[in-house]
């Protein structure tokens, strides 16, 4: 991951590939990530990166060439550790399997939470690193996957197709969470944490009305809307 950005040699080790060079590289996406929680993604450089490493431009400039690229590496670091973690989920209902995986994020981007609150106009915004940007893919599918795997795979998933949509339209849910987490002013974001016990009470009488035609075809219909709206590699893929 943290690999110098320059073509392979022909003999010897790639640049960068030594543990030294994968070292360094880490070393400089940790300050860059900090730079960016302290300042904001706007107002870091490169070069402020740099000074701040003691290196030179054109050393970082190996390592990551642009401040998209930086991101991206976060969003990587962070949707491969949630996998990770997220791969312990017990067996159970797929409430409950929600919950898991809404409370392993929050675990997971807990000790980053001040570069990502820095990060929210990037987030939310319609440039290449943006949640839903075609270039952000890769990590958004890897964490979607996770809520649609906690329905599909619950004791008393519905019908796949069904459990598919729900997955997708939780994952939407997981990110409203997390927006309203980087923004919460209250002592240790003490309100998240009651937005997350309301929809563990909220969840079981909501899934007892899955049994109702109109609800399923709702849940089916908002579900086509989203991919629709935000998906745009979903909808592709199926057309």
């Amino acid at each position: 991951m943290f690999t110098e950005n320059v073509n392979p040699r022909k003999r010897g080790r790639p640049p960068g590939r030594t543990a030294q060079g994968v070292a360094a590289g880490r070393r400089l996406f940790d300050i860059a990530v900090d730079l960016i929680g302290e300042r904001g993604y706007e107002a870091t450089t490169l070069r402020d990166v740099a000074d701040r490493a003691g290196v030179s431009v054109g050393l970082l400039y190996r390592y990551f060439p642009s401040k998209r690229s930086i991101v991206l590496a976060l969003y990587e670091q962070l949707s491969a550790e949630y996998a990770l973690q997220a791969a312990e989920m017990p067996p159970g209902k797929w409430r409950d399997r929600f919950i898991f995986a809404l409370e392993t994020s929050l675990r997971v981007l807990g000790p980053h939470r001040n570069s990502l609150k820095a990060l929210v106009p990037v987030m939310v915004g319609g440039t290449a690193e943006g949640l839903f940007a075609h270039s952000t893919a890769f990590s958004r599918l890897r964490v979607q996957k996770v809520f649609q795997d906690a329905v599909v795979g619950a004791t008393d998933a519905p019908a796949r197709r069904l459990a598919e949509a729900i997955g997708r339209l939780l994952y939407l849910v997981h990110l409203a969470v997390i927006l309203w987490w980087l923004l919460d002013k209250s002592p240790q974001q003490r309100a998240t944490n009651a937005l997350v016990s309301l929809l563990r009470q909220v969840l079981p009488p909501a899934s007892l009305t899955l049994r109702l035609p109109p609800i399923r075809g709702f849940v089916q219909s908002a579900d086509a809307l989203f991919r629709e709206a935000l998906f745009e590699d979903s909808v592709t893929r199926n057309k």
